[in-house]
């Protein structure tokens, strides 16, 4: 059963301040966040250190959400780069207070 309180969304976890960057999708955004910072989720993010959330943008349904992220995928870093900052300019983690 899906969380009532979950976040369908696109999102961009950084290893940091113009580190590696990871694109995703998911249905619920507070989870798998934390399995990113827990290291739970094995993989590209896991490997490279990308803990920080830095970007995201909530959808409706995942159906639209999947289309972004691979939108937002084709782009050119210095576009993803762009996209972080016009919102995060100081790249903060945008999830540390999530878990307290």
């Amino acid at each position: 059963m899906r969380n009532p309180d979950a976040i369908i969304a696109v999102y961009m976890m950084a290893s940091r301040r113009n580190g590696t960057l990871y694109t995703g999708v998911t249905s619920d955004l507070r989870d798998r966040v934390w399995k990113h910072k827990l290291g739970t989720f094995k993989g590209f993010t896991d490997e490279h250190g990308c803990k920080g959330l830095v970007w995201f943008e909530p959808h409706l349904g995942m159906t639209e959400a999947i289309a972004r992220e691979k939108q937002i995928k084709k782009w050119r870093r210095a576009w993803k780069l762009a996209l972080i900052e016009g919102s995060n300019p100081v790249w903060a983690d945008l999830a540390a207070d999530w878990y307290d």
